[in-house]
């Protein structure tokens, strides 16, 4: 019976054989054996050890036909040291990626999560692509497999920059990786950048679709991260369709996270409806009265329909790991692929040589009959001393200078006994029927390869180039970017989440929330808000909301409070009980701790607030202040406009109104803002208003005015001002500030009398939210042209008895403002087939000899062709001009 060794645990005794030493030699063991062999790819071929073992077996398997998947295991388990299912999941993770592996069968669905069938009903065989790329024994390297059976590959001559194609995670032991796909043609695209010297600039695109924002993506490394957002679609106003996911995220797993939001109150959703099968579809049916585009930011706020990911590309280098950028690792693979290619081609001139010196000796044996020299030989050797002898004159030495009289064919190398031993090889058959013509035809021809082998060897940077641009033009149809770059705004989740609380107070005893519904009413909000309150000892506090919130007694006033808002501004007056003096404040609360109590004047205990408000807009206000009677105060009864006041931090003591003691202050009247208009623009790419003076300005807003939208289905919309608010991107079309005098400008189709109509009319409805249309509702009519400058020219081309005509036409003096139910006046009975539209001042010829007066002749004379036998009549108006400038146009095909 052999004795157990013992092993000491005391921390104190170092050694192999202490618990330091165990640490030493048995965990970092195997946390190198995982990074190396199991969770890391090699920067070499960008594969894991299973994924490459799997392929070697295919590629030995290989016979152009389809294998069963579960005879692929098995060949793979004599190279990989782990259990049939590890090397199943890694192959079944490979067939879905639609590169390396051509699949047969159900293989699952990434898009789902379903699994494949079990591995005897599947099958599988490797792709052109692959064997192009991936294959190539003479440039491989070997080493004996895990149970020294078998010879597998130490990395597969890879000759394209797959682990940027395919993107790969793993997780190890205190490391993990996390490469991203990008796209094939513009990683081909790219290596041929890198072999030219140039700047490159890769992002990751999905197999799925959807959106990416790589505005922080650092290149892959560690610390940067993407936002990947589904694609979703408005059918109409109750309904979403989301047609392409978000990477790594099933249709599944979507569902479950709206399910969430909806049952948390975070979105409203009447019905989730998957209909996904060659496409994904998941349609979302809204409840009446819910706005389909906020709910659409929602689903980006609150559900997996925008996640973030945080790349981090690590591969192993000479047996290390490394952190690099995806720039870095194709050009490490572009490297390797351009030596790759130049061990192909020297392995090939090596092959081409010596396929010449065969033939060349054969030449010679044949031709100087050699063969004759050796019927008298007695024995083999005397044989190869002969053959040899008779050989010796046609080698060239290295001093030898060709002579140009010495036409005799020489080699370019010594002979060796091998060669000699293969020319007594040589059967007379052949001897006899051999042909000098056809001898030196090869032998041509085998030169002119050697010529074309030893040029590309010389300009490999361009050899290597090529064979980019073939592997693009072999396999890059049908596989263009999936997915759309684009900049996501930043979606506020305060702002977008559906009303689903109410908000109550109890002024008396001091409390806020949503549980004490018998107490007063305040708003509608949501769970995730925050609540601002005031009370009476002049405390302020910000709060997050539940269903009971202590604030301090006597709350004046509460509201759902904005982070960051500028607008919002109170007015108060409160007497600072040290003084006895009565102080007015005008303030704004941009930034709080929340839960933290703040001081709104002096940090008397016993001050006391005698007046407050609160103003969305900086509204100023009057009052009328009351003092006590028993004052000795001569007047006793007085205005005070806060207007007066400079609006400062909530920390700003103010200033004196009285020194008497009062007895009641009383609102008079509520003044302008304050602030001022807010200049105000419109985003069309994003569909946002912003004040970063991004897109196009459409006006000065205050409170309560209205913003128009035109839209591409002939219809137009108003809605109250509102930073937060999107519009449908996808058919917006013109937006501006609603005045007065706003007029709208259209050209259209009328379905119903087959005639191209004009009309221009003011905004007579003052209904929000609405989409209201201006052309007629038949189902041929269709929108050519919308804006809101009354003073647009426009240029058009229609085709009429087979000519084609272009116009300039002045929509001011064509028509007339009519009512928007008005059909407009008719401009023919033809289609247009491109409209454009041109502002007045830029008539100008570009010819600068033509005088100031001939342009507004030229002008004129345009006018009146284009106006010809119809009424004109001019009318103006201040107003926005159009999104459409010179030379935008708008196509249509009929």
């Amino acid at each position: 019976m052999s004795k157990i060794k013992s092993i000491s645990l005391d921390p104190s005794k170092s050694g192999s054989n202490g618990l330091e030493g165990m640490y030493k030699e048995y965990f970092l063991d195997y946390a190198s054996y995982v990074i190396l062999e199991r969770a890391v790819p090699a920067i070499e071929d960008g594969l894991k050890p299973v994924q490459r073992r799997i392929l070697h077996s295919m590629k030995k398997m290989d016979d152009g036909r389809y294998h069963k998947v579960a005879n692929i295991i098995g060949q793979t388990m004599q190279y990989h040291p782990h259990g049939d299912a590890a090397i199943g999941a890694a192959l079944v993770n490979l067939g879905q990626k639609d590169l390396l592996i051509d699949t047969q069968g159900n293989w699952g669905d990434y898009r789902t999560g379903d699994s494949a069938a079990a591995p005897r009903y599947i099958e599988a065989r490797l792709t052109k692509f692959a064997l192009e790329v991936a294959f190539n024994a003479k440039t491989t390297e070997w080493q004996i497999s895990y149970d020294g059976r078998n010879k597998e590959p130490i990395n597969l001559p890879m000759k394209f920059p797959l682990v940027l194609a395919q993107g790969v995670e793993g997780i190890a032991v205190g490391l993990s990786t996390k490469i991203l796909p990008h796209n094939f043609i513009e990683l081909i695209k790219a290596s041929i950048k890198a072999l030219e010297g140039k700047r490159f600039k890769l992002y990751p695109d999905f197999a799925t679709g959807g959106k990416i924002d790589v505005s922080e993506y650092n290149g892959g490394k560690r610390g940067g991260k993407v936002k990947v957002r589904a694609k979703i679609e408005q059918r109409d106003k109750k309904t979403l369709a989301i047609t392409e996911l978000p990477y790594g995220v099933t249709t599944n797993n979507l569902i479950d996270s709206i399910l969430k939001a909806n049952d948390k109150g975070k979105i409203q959703i009447k019905k989730v409806i998957d209909n996904t099968a060659a496409e994904v579809e998941i349609l979302l049916e809204l409840p009446t009265g819910v706005s389909s585009e906020q709910t659409l930011e929602a689903l980006y706020a609150f559900t997996n329909c925008e996640i973030s990911i945080s790349p981090n590309a690590v591969v192993i280098e000479d047996q290390k790991p490394i952190f690099c950028s995806v720039e870095d690792l194709l050009k490490i693979s572009t490297e390797n692929t351009k030596a790759l290619l130049k061990l192909e081609l020297q392995i090939l001139k090596d092959e081409l040589l010596e396929k010449w010196h065969s033939v060349s000796l054969e030449k010679i044996f044949i031709e100087n009959r050699i063969y004759r020299d050796i019927e008298e030989a007695e024995s083999f050797e005397e044989v190869l001393k002969i053959i040899r002898k008779g050989l010796k004159k046609y080698v060239r030495t290295p001093k030898e200078k060709s002579k140009a009289n010495d036409k005799r064919l020489k080699l370019k190398r010594e002979i060796t006994e091998e060669d000699i031993i293969r020319l007594t090889e040589i059967k007379i058959k052949k001897i006899s029927k051999y042909n000098k013509f056809k001898t030196d035809e090869l032998l041509a021809s085998i030169e002119e390869e050697l010529k074309r082998v030893n040029y590309d060897l010389k300009h490999i940077v361009d050899f290597a180039i090529a064979y980019f641009e073939n592997l693009l033009e072999k396999y890059g149809k049908g596989k263009e970017r999936r997915t759309v770059i684009e900049e996501f705004d930043t979606i506020k989740a305060t702002a977008v989440v559906a009303k689903n609380a109410k908000l109550f107070v109890d002024r008396k005893e001091g409390f806020v929330g949503t549980g004490i519904k018998k107490e007063e009413f305040v708003s509608e909000c949501s769970d995730i808000d925050d609540i601002i309150a005031f009370t009476q000892a002049g405390k302020m506090k910000v709060v997050r909301i539940g269903d009971k919130v202590f604030i301090g007694k006597n709350i004046l006033h509460t509201a759902v409070w904005k982070k960051g808002d500028e607008r919002t501004t109170y007015n108060m007056i409160y007497i600072d009980a040290k003084s006895g003096k009565a102080m007015a404040k005008r303030f704004n609360v941009k930034a709080i701790t929340r839960d933290k109590e703040y001081d709104l004047g002096t940090d008397d205990p016993k001050n006391k607030v005698v007046y407050f408000a609160a103003h969305a807009n900086g509204e100023t206000e009057t009052v009328q202040i009351q003092l006590t009677p028993g004052c000795r105060a001569k007047k006793k009864q007085f205005e005070f406009d806060f207007a007066d006041l400079d609006i400062k931090g909530r920390g700003s003591k103010g200033n004196i109104v009285t020194k008497w003691p009062i007895k009641k202050v009383t609102q008079l009247e509520i003044g302008e803002s304050s602030i001022g208009s807010m200049d105000v623009w419109l985003d069309l790419q994003s569909g946002r208003l912003n004040k970063e003076g991004r897109g196009k300005h459409i006006g000065a807003f205050d409170s309560g005015e209205l913003v128009i939208t035109l839209y591409k289905n002939g219809t137009f919309m108003l809605n109250e001002f509102n930073l937060d608010k999107k519009y449908d991107v996808a058919n917006l079309l013109d937006g501006s500030k609603l005045y007065e005098d706003t007029v709208v400008n259209a050209v259209y189709f009328d379905g119903e009398k087959g005639w191209t109509m004009v009309k221009r009319f003011m905004i007579e409805t003052r209904s929000t939210d609405v989409y209201t249309k201006y052309i007629t509702h038949h189902k041929s009519s269709k929108l050519y042209f919308a804006s809101l400058d009354d003073e647009t020219v426009v240029n058009y081309s229609f085709k009429k008895n087979n000519k084609k005509t272009e116009i300039e036409l002045d929509l001011e003096e064509f028509i007339d403002i009519k009512g928007w139910k008005a059909a407009g006046n008719k401009l023919g009975d033809f289609k247009i087939l491109k409209i454009s539209g041109v502002q007045n001042e830029e008539l100008d010829t570009e010819d600068d000899s033509i005088s100031n007066n001939s342009k507004k002749n030229t002008a004129k004379a345009v006018t009146k062709a284009t106006s010809k036998s119809q009424k004109t009549k001019s009318n103006s108006k201040k107003g926005s001009k159009s999104n459409l400038s010179p030379g935008d146009t708008i196509e249509f095909d009929f």
